[in-house]
């Protein structure tokens, strides 16, 4: 997997979020986002 930096993988977060993608895509993301302690509230 080619690495994401950490803006792109909020705004990631965003867009499936808005988009309401599947719930597992948005699973894995979420999982990226918490191993990296990124802020749920910044995204």
């Amino acid at each position: 997997m080619r690495y994401l930096s950490d803006t792109m993988l909020i705004e990631v977060y965003q867009r499936a979020v808005a988009l309401h993608l599947d719930a597992d895509f948005i699973f894995l993301v979420e999982a990226e986002m918490a191993r990296r302690k990124l802020s749920f509230q910044s995204a």
